[in-house]
């Protein structure tokens, strides 16, 4: 088996960097230079013909080509054997990590990546900055509907670290750097997390 991860700092891409380094295999993590078509950059003919949105995080296992970070994520969690950082199929655990990792992305994120594209993703003539307030709203209420869902003392799933885990505290650090108003419950989750081993393992990957 021979991975490489293509990123971004502490973009998406940082959930699987963190996957990888959690279930402790051998990878190769390349950083691009984002707007850039060098044979670095995201806009590479190289790199496009791997994901052709140009976007990251990019994972090759061989052959194997996969670009959402949250697919990739779970398919780093096969590679770890019986960790059981993903609940087994077919069961109501697998059920409520589904749940809860499709609530992450499509409901809690999606304000923050809104934000992100009209202050500074998009191209200026395709920003609508009158979003922001009805983004940062959305978010404020999504934050409220997850402390109705789980029990951010612990891990959200129960006694054991899951990828669901890792994708919602990823989330929440995001939020912070956007300057969302982000409930300190979260904020002490989200630290708690980051003391996990991998996570400084994947910040060390990543330049300085």
């Amino acid at each position: 088996m021979s991975l490489t991860l293509y990123g971004l700092g502490r973009s998406r891409s940082f959930r699987a960097l963190w996957a990888l380094e959690e279930v402790g295999v051998e990878f190769e993590y390349l950083d691009l230079d984002m707007g850039s078509s060098a044979e670095d950059g995201n806009l590479s003919s190289s790199y496009l013909k791997l994901n052709a949105q140009g976007k990251v995080p990019t994972l090759i296992d061989d052959e194997f080509v996969l670009t959402e970070s949250n697919a990739i994520v779970n398919y780093v969690a096969t590679f770890a054997g019986g960790e059981g950082f993903v609940p087994p199929e077919r069961t109501r655990e697998r059920a409520e990590y589904d749940e809860l990792c499709f609530f992450i992305q499509s409901d809690f994120e999606q304000p923050l990546w809104t934000s992100g594209k009209h202050r500074f993703v998009l191209p200026e003539e395709h920003r609508v900055p009158e979003v922001l307030p009805t983004a940062t709203w959305e978010f404020e209420k999504s934050q409220r509907a997850l402390k109705e869902m789980v029990d951010l003392r612990g891990y959200v799933l129960g006694e054991s670290f899951t990828f669901a885990d890792l994708l919602l505290a990823h989330t929440i650090g995001w939020a912070d750097s956007f300057k969302f108003p982000v409930d300190p419950q979260l904020l002490a989750y989200r630290d708690r997390l980051f003391e996990r081993p991998a996570v400084a393992a994947a910040i060390a990957r990543l330049p300085h």
